[in-house]
């Protein structure tokens, strides 16, 4: 679902109304799931549930590709994130309230009107979206026609190269180039490796419990940890986003987050496999800076970079569904399953490493291809045709001076 909605969602002119349809839908949905009786019924709902948020973040990562230049994106994707990280500490706070208040009320269980008034405050924000999301950079509501104008010279000047597809490309042009590259299938696997050693996200408030506290005062102390995510998150994103480096601003947090599964291996210590969570829940700020990465690393045209982005977020979360079986191994504290989280936050830096020596590899060509112009002219049409042309890498047409983001 994730790769065809953001085919569609580069080629239509309102992508504000699609992204707030999609947002009312699952919040439905959600609102349905207070409604079922019995497992099949739930699996249906979460099933559809799936389906619909799917198009929500590719498609909220590739809007953002087209406002925002290489030098800003990562910040203003962490800020989008956050918005999930909050939530991750703001749900367990309103699960608790909900749950140990309302048993009974009207005479329906806590859980359903947990998923009620949840399900209730998605669709009231999704309404909401739909008159204040921007579009593109050329048909936005509420900006002037200089604005605009200036808006798309700003993504211009970033790659050298405006963010818009050919006239002559057709609807799978997209999803043809960027099957043939290569990069692309190697962030697929790192970033799948990435998942499953995040996977733990979804086992918080049960990681937790390990410390041995009663189950509400369990659910309030899953959220420091992610508040101190976010903080950690948008300070690292600024910070590559200052610097224009990403290798270690992805890399950092993630060996913060072995070190903290570690500790939580290493000691039945109260205090340290607390301290342990935040450093865990701090891996996601690399992970943050990884989306930037994809987007820095697919510029143009614009058709691949949204096949680019939904394929690689569509094929990671396989690393969920192992995720649910990695921490299904309960025993000695999920110590074993502490140790393949490890595991694969090892292969996730191996697989950055190796992307990042690709991407400097095509810088290397980059700069010869300029030293051939400068000190050989006349050999430009054959280093146009045998080096640049002849790349399935559309970068190396890129303007003088375009580096990839290493």
């Amino acid at each position: 679902m994730q790769v065809p909605s953001n085919m569609f969602i580069n080629r239509i002119q309102r992508p504000s109304l699609y992204i707030s349809c999609a947002m009312l839908l699952w919040g439905l949905i959600s609102t349905l799931s207070g409604n079922t009786y019995n497992f099949t019924g739930m699996v249906l709902v979460r099933f559809f549930l799936g389906f619909v948020e799917a198009a929500f973040l590719p498609g909220a990562l590739l809007i953002q590709s087209k406002w925002y230049t290489r030098k800003e994106l990562t910040t203003r994707n962490a800020i989008l994130f956050c918005g999930n990280i909050i939530s991750n500490a703001f749900s367990a706070l309103v699960g608790a309230g909900v749950l140990s208040n309302m048993q009974g009320v009207l005479g329906h269980a806590a859980w359903r009107w947990l998923f009620w008034i949840e399900g209730g405050i998605t669709m009231a924000i999704a309404i909401t979206a739909g008159f204040v999301l921007p579009d593109l950079p050329h048909n936005s509501r509420g900006f002037t026609a200089e604005e605009l104008e200036v808006a798309q010279l700003r993504m211009i000047e970033d790659v050298g190269e405006a963010d818009i597809d050919g006239a002559n490309q057709g609807v799978f042009d997209g999803l043809i180039m960027a099957v043939k590259d290569i990069k692309i299938y190697l962030m697929m696997l790192t970033f799948t490796a990435y998942v499953v050693g995040l996977s733990f996200n979804a086992f918080f408030p049960t990681l937790t419990g390990t410390l041995g506290f009663d189950y509400v005062p369990t659910l309030l102390m899953s959220s420091p940890p992610w508040v101190f995510s976010c903080i950690v998150s948008l300070l690292n994103a600024w910070h590559a986003d200052r610097t224009q480096e990403k290798f270690w601003h992805i890399t950092g947090p993630i060996i913060g987050g072995i070190i903290g599964f570690i500790i939580s291996m290493s000691t039945l210590n109260v205090a340290a496999r607390y301290v342990a969570l935040f450093l865990q829940a701090s891996a996601y700020a690399g992970f943050i800076v990884f989306y930037s990465w994809i987007s820095s690393s697919f510029p143009r045209p614009p058709a691949k970079r949204a096949v680019a982005i939904a394929l690689i977020n569509a094929f990671s979360q396989l690393g969920n569904v192992a995720g649910s079986y990695v921490w299904n191994l309960k025993e000695n504290g999920y110590r074993k399953s502490y140790g393949i989280v490890t595991a694969m936050f090892g292969l996730t830096i191996f697989g950055c490493l190796a992307f990042r020596s690709i991407l400097a590899n095509l810088n290397h060509k980059l700069e010869e291809g300029e030293r051939a112009w400068e000190t050989q002219p006349d050999v430009t049409a054959h280093t146009a045709e045998m080096e640049h042309m002849d790349s399935p890498d559309e970068a190396l047409r890129m303007q003088k001076g375009f580096r990839y983001l290493v």
